[in-house]
């Protein structure tokens, strides 16, 4: 692709077409000759840029760009993405899709509004960059000590990102250092670390600043937010970007608390305690627990992990696979290589399986598969599983999931099958009953005795934004709106009632077929900013999403899940309230929330007029 881009020789296309036949480095099977002479070929090139003796080629035209993305993802790019990917990639000479003023306000109104983010991860983060960009004045108030978020409070062993690395990061701040294609936790928040000091939106942050409460005050149009330690700010417009995963869920089992050795959720996991040689017991067998068990199985005298219902994991080549150095140099230094890869890994891992998420309804095994596609994941995943538990029959009853793929989060086998055949390792699947001071006691009434006991419980996402307390007109709360487990916005972003008020990670955003988090929260970012540029350039006070706009989005929601695995009959997940209603992912496809966040539409709003105030007239 770097040689077509630069040379606009089309020929080398139809040369590799046959050898690609997907996303992945591993759907390659190019043969070494034709591999060589294209590097010759890139060779000769590149002197010739460098030596001024040739001219790089035209952006290519449509016909030869959409050509170029699907021979290099070996598969069709239907028309509808090339914007998409133009963009936001930054390919084909198309620059990065952002928010710009169209009639600047004068600097002295600017200087009166404020713009109030709560949480500096990597939405949080994101936003502030954005702001200070666009010239919008902000401060940030976070909990922890420094930014990160959750890439700062998760240090469990074997914490790290399921999405690829070079994919999951800003598209306006690529790392090419990374040094596995699927990083560890600690290169993920050194990498927001570097970005709050990059774009030096730092010192615009309050450190180990909770907030209590935020209430909308009506008569000046503007916020009072209340901290834990009873300071007070005020802002013109509030951004909540404190997400869906952080507030660990400790479960409700009889005589936890009575456990007399070291306990400890794993987002809140205890460095100080070794494990070496000691009896561990872990609940929980989703990603934190997938990800912890075979990182501490080596080093304990036995661990025993206790399992509700299994989950599905993905085995993919690269997971544990380290960046070569020359890798990393092509990223740096060859013109276009790393927008390429980025393209490559979103194909790879976006919404290439949206289509077979969808309940065919005359497949005649519903409970188990959705439909042809969705079945053969199936056949895939348990060849797998059994393999790498030797075909192990009681483990591989345990191991099998009786749901549909993707049903609940597809998760990355961390080496996770392996490890259930170690001889200190143990599957329970039995219920437990409590909780002894010396261990667990399942209901069949055996004792599983423990020195130390690790929940892997996962977070309470379906009490979004708590414990803070946010209160719009007439004194609404959002607890108010949704109650214990059923938050709604529009896009998963604004609330009506609730003005100037945003959302990062909001209902409805989480992705659970493909794609980055952190794509999806430069789309809000720039929903947000497209917003703000709308009530500061027209010199309104307020603005609301109205009442029917949110609720028709919302049943456009609840419609197109009706259709997909997440709100199957026969699956629980933390995706779910207790009706079933599915609150936390989203059904679109990421071409299908980039298009509605690429854009503000002004009727979809109330506005309220009058010129908006400052911190001084509050």
């Amino acid at each position: 692709m770097v040689y077509v881009q630069l040379s606009g020789d089309e020929s080398v296309l139809d040369d590799y077409r046959p050898y690609i036949t997907g996303p992945w480095s591993f759907d390659e099977k190019t043969p070494h000759a034709l591999k060589h002479r294209l590097h010759e070929k890139v060779l000769s090139l590149l002197e010739d840029l460098q030596s001024g003796s040739r001219k790089p080629a035209p952006p290519p035209s449509e016909f030869l760009f959409r050509k170029m993305m699907e021979v290099c993802v070996g598969q069709p790019v239907p028309e509808e993405y090339v914007p998409l990917i133009k963009h936001e990639m930054g390919l084909a000479g198309a620059p990065p899709l952002e928010v710009e003023w169209r009639k600047r306000p004068p600097q002295a109104e600017l200087d009166k509004f404020k713009v109030l983010i709560i949480g500096a991860g990597e939405s949080g983060l994101c936003t502030a960059i954005k702001l200070k960009a666009l010239g919008i004045p902000f401060e940030i108030l976070e909990k922890n000590p420094t930014v990160g978020g959750t890439w700062y409070e998760n240090t469990y062993p074997g914490c790290g990102v399921d999405t690829p690395n070079h994919f999951y990061c800003y598209s306006f701040e690529p790392n090419h250092d990374w040094s596995h294609h699927f990083s560890p936790r600690q290169e993920l928040w050194q990498y927001l670390e570097r970005c709050a000091d990059m774009y030096d939106v730092r010192r615009f942050v309050r450190f180990n600043t909770e907030v209590s409460d935020a209430v909308w005050n009506e008569k000046l149009s503007s916020w009072v937010v209340r901290t834990k330690t009873g300071d007070t700010f005020h802002a013109n417009a509030l951004v909540c970007a404190v997400g869906q995963l952080n507030r660990p869920l400790i479960p409700d089992i009889h005589g936890l608390e009575s456990f007399r050795g070291p306990k400890f959720h794993t987002a809140q996991w205890d460095s100080s305690v070794s494990l070496k040689g000691k009896r561990a017991a872990m609940i929980g067998t989703g990603a934190s627990g997938m990800q912890t068990g075979p990182s501490i199985a080596p080093d304990v005298e036995c661990l025993v992990i206790f399992q509700r219902s299994p989950h599905w994991a993905i085995h993919n080549p690269n997971y544990h696979a380290t960046v070569k150095e020359g890798m990393k140099w092509a990223l740096k230094h060859l013109p276009y290589y790393s927008e390429w890869y980025r393209f490559q890994l979103f194909w790879a891992s976006a919404d290439g399986l949206h289509a077979s998420l969808h309940v065919d309804p005359d497949w005649p095994t519903p409970d188990i598969s959705l439909n042809a596609v969705n079945q053969g994941f199936r056949n895939n995943l348990i060849a797998h599983i059994r393999k790498e538990l030797n075909d192990d029959p009681e483990l591989v009853k345990k191991a099998v999931p009786m749901y549909p793929p993707y049903g609940k989060r597809m998760l990355r086998d961390n080496h996770w099958y392996k490890m259930l055949t170690r001889p200190n390792v143990d599957l329970v699947t039995e219920p437990i009953d409590h909780v002894e001071p010396d261990g667990i006691v399942t209901r069949d009434g055996k004792k599983h005795e423990a020195d130390i006991l690790i929940l892997a419980t996962g977070f309470q996402a379906n009490r979004l934004t708590w414990p803070m307390r946010i209160a719009g007109r007439g004194g609404k709360t959002l607890r108010d709106l949704w109650g214990d487990d059923d938050p709604r916005a529009y896009l998963g972003i604004a609330v009506p009632g609730f003005p100037n008020f945003f959302m990062m990670y909001g209902p409805n955003t989480n992705l659970a077929h493909g794609g980055s988090a952190i794509f999806h929260s430069e789309c809000q970012t720039r929903y947000t900013l497209l917003a703000l540029r709308d009530l500061l350039e027209n010199g309104y006070q307020a603005m609301d999403v109205k009442q029917e706009v949110h609720d028709a989005f919302n049943r456009r929601v609840d419609e197109a899940h009706s259709r997909m695995v997440w709100a199957h009959r026969g699956v629980g997940s933390w995706y779910k309230n207790r009706r079933g209603r599915v609150f936390a992912t989203s059904p679109w496809r990421l071409v299908d929330y980039w298009n509605f966040t690429n854009r503000f539409d002004p009727s979809e709003y109330s506005f309220t007029s009058g010129a908006y105030r400052g911190p001084e007239g509050v």
